[in-house]
């Protein structure tokens, strides 16, 4: 699916709970891939339906008759938290399918540790612990990031502790 986006012209890069499971070495199992993307919806659809995926009906979701899992298309641009970054600071990963552009982990954990302090999520703090224990991490860059958003910098103190 990533290469047929590709084809498409459409820039759209993996994050949330299937980019967790990538990076926690299945540790965590998302239900769903998330696909940030600042494309049309019809071009996203043009490119993946030839490809037996059906949109849900008014949604940005797509399901697939071989699998169970079901593919989301979150509007762009990339961020974590009050961060915007640009597509082109994610990274490409090789996979024995093709390339599919993802989130860094530092990102990741960005991403996991914003939902956790901004909504109360406490699974996403697990989901970060999980990526921090098998991924290396730009410390200084995450620390960075939670000054920039106003991120009590204990919360990534509590994150490094238990990693």
């Amino acid at each position: 699916m990533s290469q047929a986006l590709v084809r498409a012209g459409v820039s759209a890069t993996l994050s949330g709970g299937g980019a967790v499971t990538i990076y926690a070495e299945n540790l965590y199992l998302s239900g769903d891939l998330d696909f940030v993307t600042t494309a049309q919806l019809k071009r996203i659809v043009a490119a993946i339906e030839p490809l037996g995926f059906v949109r849900s009906p008014g949604a940005r979701e797509f399901t697939h008759p071989g699998t169970r899992f079901y593919v989301e298309f979150p509007p762009g641009p990339l961020g974590f938290g009050d961060t915007v970054v640009s597509d082109d600071d994610a990274t490409t990963l090789e996979t024995a399918f093709g390339p599919i552009r993802i989130v860094t982990p530092t990102q990741l954990v960005m991403d996991r540790l914003a939902a956790y302090v901004h909504w109360n999520d406490n699974p996403s703090f697990d989901q970060a612990l999980m990526v921090v224990r098998k991924q290396p991490i730009d410390w200084p860059e995450l620390y960075a990031w939670a000054e920039r958003d106003r991120i009590d910098r204990a919360v990534v103190e509590k994150l490094k502790a238990k990693a």
